[in-house]
């Protein structure tokens, strides 16, 4: 029997058969769904179940239910019980720690329940956090080994998938606890919208997926521009003389460049660079977060002050994946990422930090400790970007890896390594 989600599942591309899928299986009908579409498209499925205890004994309610299901299902389930601390954001922790553990439990993809009623939600959240064509492009499909097969499919499609199925699903009531911001989108915002238009949940996703496919012409434009005139110091008589729309976002780039990252430049900062120099000589602007524009001789350039806070550490779990100011460094078991490290020295907690002053490293193949600073050097890395770069390193603070630099001599995995663990980094909005 089709049903649109299975319609939706099946058109995603992101569960094929015969090849491995771990579904993160809440027990709610979007991962129930999700569950038995995986089954139904012939994927070879597992599942797992995270309690986190929160809600006492349904919480234990939950994870039987989950058992019961997979027993009927066929599929292979893994249970971890975690406890999350009593401060903080416990969502976002919540979360962090459930895809920490699929990393550690997938032998393929594993996949989330995001249907494209949480899309909707999560544009409208960060439209009103966040202003900016970004805000508007949403959750994709597939991050790393992340998939989301169900963007496409609402969450009435899953319970009526699930209704035709004969399954059954538990209700989480934190969903609809209005204290937190997106359970108010859920329960107020949307609702709202929908009785102006029942269609808004969908021209609300068509958008988000028709912005992330004209951001690929965007970006290609932008690269065009940069090509042309240069990305140290581009004429502003060129700048001024293009659409607003395109030298903002080409201004967006450059300063990207030199802060080392992901950079919100508003309407109003990019229009105030522009008229940089308009009277000659040399004119700056303070943009923030120790960035600079600077327009001398009719050209532009962007500097980050080094003397800019840098952002603060961050923990790592092994697998796990952490922020760090515009970076997100991600560590995988096995051969998925950037730097491949032996699992035996490594370790299970790793810390993401900024360069100090002093650093030193024994890089990998170079047979005695460098300086941080002459291996900047070497490697010729901006000065703007250094003290944003992440650096990660041990408990007791040995250097692992400066992302995109150097692996350390100690950590560095040999040809024949059997357990490995792999770093990666990226710069994130």
């Amino acid at each position: 029997m089709s049903t649109r989600a299975l319609e939706a599942a099946a058109g995603s591309g992101l569960i094929i058969a015969g090849e491995p899928l771990l579904v993160m299986l809440s027990g709610g009908a979007d991962s129930v769904c999700l569950l038995d579409c995986a089954v139904s498209l012939g994927a070879r499925v597992g599942a797992l179940h995270v309690n986190y205890g929160l809600r006492g004994a349904d919480s234990d309610s939950d994870e039987q239910h989950c058992r019961s299901l997979c027993e009927q299902l066929g599929v292979p389930l893994a249970v971890e019980r975690v406890r999350l601390p009593d401060v903080g954001n416990l969502q976002a922790e919540a979360r962090d720690r459930r895809y920490a553990l699929a990393e550690r439990h997938a032998s393929g993809d594993y996949a989330s329940a995001h249907t494209a009623s949480d899309q909707a939600e999560t544009v409208l959240y960060r439209l009103a956090v966040s202003p900016g064509r970004r805000a508007l492009l949403g959750m994709e499909p597939r991050r790393g080994r992340l998939v989301r097969p169900l963007l496409d499919a609402s969450r009435e499609d899953t319970r009526d998938h699930c209704r035709a199925r004969g399954l059954t699903w538990v209700e989480d009531v934190s969903n609809t606890d209005t204290r937190f911001a997106r359970a108010r989108v859920r329960e107020e915002a949307l609702p709202a919208l929908k009785e102006l238009n029942p269609a808004a949940e969908r021209s609300i996703v068509e958008t988000s997926r028709l912005l992330r496919d004209e951001a690929e012409v965007l970006d290609a434009a932008v690269d065009e521009v940069l090509a042309r005139l240069g990305d140290v110091a581009p004429a502003l008589g060129e700048l001024r003389s293009m659409p607003a729309g395109l030298a903002r976002l080409v201004l967006r780039r450059l300063a990207e460049t030199a802060s080392g990252g992901a950079y919100s430049l508003s309407r109003d900062q990019a229009d105030a660079v522009l008229r940089l120099g308009e009277r000659g000589g040399t004119a700056s602007l303070d943009l923030g977060k120790g960035l600079r524009a600077v327009a001398e001789y009719g050209t532009l350039r962007f500097t980050r002050d080094a003397d800019a806070a840098p952002p603060p550490p961050a923990k790592l779990l092994v697998p796990g994946r952490a922020r760090f100011g515009d970076w997100e460094v991600s560590a995988a078991l096995g051969e998925s990422g950037e730097a491949l490290l032996a699992a035996a020295q490594v370790g299970d907690r790793l810390t993401v930090r900024a360069w100090n002053e002093g650093d030193r490293m024994r890089p990998a193949g170079l047979g005695g400790t460098k300086t941080l600073q002459d291996l900047f050097t070497d490697r010729k890395v901006p000065r703007a970007l250094r003290h944003s770069l992440p650096i990660v390193t041990t408990e007791a603070g040995e250097i692992v890896w400066v992302a995109g630099v150097a692996v350390g001599e100690t950590f560095k995995a040999s040809p024949h390594e059997k357990e490995l663990v792999s770093l990666s980094a990226r710069q994130v909005p």
